[in-house]
């Protein structure tokens, strides 16, 4: 973790003592400066994209209900346990369950002994009805009949297999392979249907949505590619980008999906469901890059009040030079806006100031401590 500083308040006057002082001896007069560590400045250097942030969230997730009532018996996982598919997760009484077996079992059997009765009635009938012993309406009777018992064969069929389902219900089984989120019951607890019971999330597949300016969706869309930076550091490449096809009427904001890729099977942790990360497009500095966008280290600047500038390099001669700031990439932005924990692509535009191919000291603090130096042992005031 890298800390912002920022020029003390003594030296940033001396800074601009310094810038104000005018040196008619001509850089020859003038002693070197000491060792700087500089960079050149070019048009459109790479930052790794601008970013947003977005939350982490399980593509497969689900949280578990009761679909039966009863007394909760045995609960065999528990928080960030991690389980397999089937596996069992809790037990409920199942005395209510296996009453509503047995009575849907002795109707169903009371439904088959009636349809062996209404058959044998129709067949009855029917083979004396050749024989004009009964009358047609009869034999509609017989059939009617029958085709009741039927009916109610069926229902008591439907009502034991519905009351073998209750029966299952008092054993929650995970649904797929993955992590214990959450657990809202405790051994000894009465449920009720619909009841929440466990959460849990596939820890292999993960996404990210963020929201992007309207005027970025096609760029990201066409270079598919993004970066997300998880909070402990690490760069991961996107697996893939789903950009949405309409925009948000409301915040004129386009969303963007992207999938992670399965960090477990390459053997790294994976990010919990529900923490922040940013997600870089590199499409967005692409398209800076062609505008010919000049982007300097933020920890580079010199910021006096409204004014910022930057230490610029020519000839072994420092100057401070005033520049104008554009928008600024790839910075964390804490609680209230406080900057916290940079990251290596924390840039800036420069919209007035610079030119590609000049040279600029990355660290103030010492280009200022340099010219100091260097004017003291040429026998100049600050």
């Amino acid at each position: 973790m890298r800390t912002r500083f920022h020029v003390p308040a003594v030296l940033a006057g001396l800074l601009v003592a310094l810038a104000g002082c005018s040196d008619d001896s001509g850089p020859e007069s003038m002693p070197p400066l000491a060792q700087l560590e500089t960079m050149t400045v070019e048009a459109g250097r790479g930052i790794g994209g601008r970013g947003w942030d977005g939350v982490v969230e399980a593509v497969q997730q689900a949280d578990l209900s009761a679909q039966t009532g009863g007394r909760i018996t045995t609960i065999t996982v528990d928080v960030d346990d991690r389980v397999e598919q089937g596996q069992v997760l809790l037990r409920i009484t199942e005395v209510e369950q296996q009453a509503g077996a047995r009575m849907a079992q002795a109707a169903l059997r009371a439904a088959e002994a009636a349809v062996v009765e209404a058959e044998s009635n129709y067949r009855r009938f029917a083979a004396l009805e050749d024989s004009q012993y009964v009358s047609r309406a009869q034999l509609d009777q017989a059939r009617a009949a029958r085709d009741s018992a039927m009916a109610a064969r069926d229902a008591a069929r439907a009502d034991l297999a519905q009351a073998g389902r209750q029966t299952e219900y008092t054993v929650v089984r995970a649904p797929f392979a993955g992590i214990v989120s959450a657990r809202r019951v405790e051994p000894g607890e009465t449920v009720v249907p619909g009841q929440s019971l466990f959460s849990m999330h596939a820890p292999g597949a993960l996404r990210i949505e963020v929201q992007v300016p309207q005027s970025e969706a096609a760029a990201i869309r066409a270079a598919g590619r993004a970066i997300v930076m998880l909070d402990d550091g690490r760069r991961v490449e996107a697996a893939r980008l789903i950009v949405f096809p309409a925009a948000e009427p409301a915040t004129h904001s386009v969303g963007v999906r992207v999938l992670l890729p399965d960090l477990e099977q390459s053997g790294q942790p994976a990010p919990q469901p529900g923490v922040t990360a940013k997600v870089l497009f590199p499409a967005a500095t692409e398209q800076d890059a062609d505008q010919g966008v000049v982007r300097v280290p933020y920890s580079a600047l010199v910021q006096r009040g409204e004014v910022s500038g930057v230490y610029v390099l020519a000839d072994d001669r420092l100057s401070l030079r005033q520049v104008r700031l554009g928008r600024r990439s790839g910075a964390h932005v804490g609680d209230g806006g406080v900057e916290s924990d940079e990251v290596e692509s924390d840039e800036v535009e420069v919209l007035a100031g610079l030119k590609p191919g000049e040279r600029i000291a990355t660290d103030p603090v010492a280009a200022l401590q340099a010219l100091a130096a260097q004017r003291e042992a040429g026998g100049a005031r600050p």
